[in-house]
C-alpha cells in the first residue's frame, strides 16, 4: 500500500511538470502581478499562474455568453483571481450564520401604505464611507456593522466618521464574535452598546489580524443605544428600511464561484442559498435597470472587485442569496 501511495505521489509530481502554461498570457500575467503587488517563489508562482489561467478561461467563456444575453452580469479579473475558490471562501467569507440566534434586538415594524422612492443610493447623500478592504481576514461582519453605524451616525450628527473594524475584531469576543474567524453584525452592535462606543478608524487602524483589545474611550467615534432586526426574508420590509433608515447591514450567500469574479451587471445566481449565509455586506440602495430590480450593495474586498467595490444583486427574486434573511441596523 505504501509503495502504491509513493508511486502515486511521484506520478502526480511528474504529471504536474507536464502541465503547460499558455505563453500568450505571459504579458497579462506579469501585468496582473505588477498591478496587485503579487510576489511568489517559483513553486508557488506555477500554482497561482495555473489557477489564474483557469480563471481567465472561465471569464472569457462567461462574458461571451453575457454578450449574447445569456447572463445578466459580467465577470472579470481582480486581486483574488489567483486563489482557488475554496481557499477564497475559507479566508474571506466570515459571517457565521446561526439559525436560531437569540439577540437583544428590537423588531422592525413596517409602515403600511408608505410611499417610498423607486430608487435609492445613500452614497449620493454622504452616508457611505469609501470602499474598504478586509484583506485576508474573515472580518466581513465587522465591515458590515461599521458601515451601517457610519450611516446612522452621519444622519444624527451630520458627520461621516470612518469607524474601526479592528476595534470590533479585537474586542467583541465576549459577545460571541471570533475576530478573523468570523462573527455577526448584531453581536458587533451589542458590543458597541455595552462598551458605550467604538473607536474611529484613525485612532484604531485596521491590521487584518486578530489582536489584543486596545479600545480607548477618548477615541470613540460613535455610540449605539440598541439595534433592530428586519423581518427575515421580507424584501419589501428591507426596501422600506433602506429607503427610510439608511444603509442596512445584510448577510448573503457569497459561496457560488461566480461571486468571486463578479465585475458588473445585475448578479442573478440561482445557485445562491437564501438560508446558508456566509458573508456580511451593506445594502446602500436599490433600483431597477433594464426592467430588472436590484439591490446596491457595498462589499469589503477593495475596489478591484465588482463595480469599484460594489455589486448590484437581484431584488424581488425570492430573496435570492438570502439578502433579506438576516438584515439589521443600529440605533444611535
Amino acid at each position: 500500500m505504501m509503495k502504491f501511495l509513493a508511486f502515486f505521489a511521484l506520478f502526480a509530481v511528474v504529471a504536474s511538470r507536464h502541465i503547460e502554461l499558455d505563453p500568450k498570457l505571459n504579458e497579462h500575467w506579469e501585468n496582473f502581478k505588477k498591478v496587485f503587488g503579487k510576489v511568489y517563489d517559483e513553486k508557488e508562482e506555477f500554482k497561482r499562474r495555473l489557477i489564474w489561467e483557469q480563471r481567465v478561461s472561465d471569464i472569457v467563456r462567461h462574458n461571451l455568453r453575457y454578450d449574447l444575453g445569456l447572463y445578466s452580469y459580467r465577470k472579470g479579473i481582480n486581486e483574488y483571481s489567483d486563489l482557488e475558490h475554496e481557499e477564497f471562501v475559507r479566508t474571506f467569507n466570515g459571517f457565521r450564520y446561526q439559525l436560531d440566534l437569540k439577540t437583544n434586538a428590537s423588531s422592525w415594524v413596517p409602515v403600511f401604505n408608505l410611499q417610498i422612492p423607486d430608487q435609492v443610493d445613500w452614497r449620493t447623500k454622504g452616508l457611505v464611507t469609501p470602499v474598504k478592504n478586509q484583506q485576508q481576514c474573515g472580518s466581513c461582519w465587522a465591515f458590515s456593522a461599521t458601515g451601517s453605524l457610519e450611516g446612522q451616525h452621519k444622519k444624527k450628527t451630520g458627520q461621516l466618521v470612518s469607524l474601526s473594524e479592528q476595534n470590533l475584531v479585537d474586542c467583541s469576543g465576549p459577545e460571541g464574535n471570533e475576530g478573523c474567524g468570523g462573527g455577526l453584525m448584531d453581536q458587533a452592535f451589542e458590543y458597541v452598546k455595552i462598551n458605550k462606543g467604538i473607536d474611529t478608524e484613525k485612532s484604531y487602524p485596521y491590521t487584518a489580524e486578530d489582536g489584543t483589545c486596545n479600545f480607548e474611550k477618548s477615541s470613540v467615534g460613535a455610540t449605539v443605544t440598541g439595534y433592530v432586526d428586519i423581518p427575515s426574508g421580507d424584501e419589501e420590509a428591507l426596501k422600506q428600511a433602506v429607503a427610510t433608515i439608511g444603509p442596512i447591514s445584510v448577510a448573503i450567500d457569497a459561496g457560488p464561484d461566480s461571486f468571486q469574479t463578479y465585475q458588473g451587471g445585475i448578479y442573478d445566481e440561482p445557485e445562491c442559498s437564501s438560508v446558508y449565509l456566509d458573508h456580511g455586506v451593506l445594502a446602500v440602495g436599490y433600483g431597477t435597470e433594464d426592467g430588472s430590480d436590484y439591490w446596491l450593495v457595498k462589499n469589503s474586498w477593495g475596489t478591484s472587485w465588482g463595480i469599484k467595490g460594489y455589486i448590484k444583486m437581484s431584488r424581488n427574486k425570492n430573496n435570492q442569496c438570502g439578502i433579506a434573511t438576516q438584515a439589521s441596523y443600529p440605533l444611535v
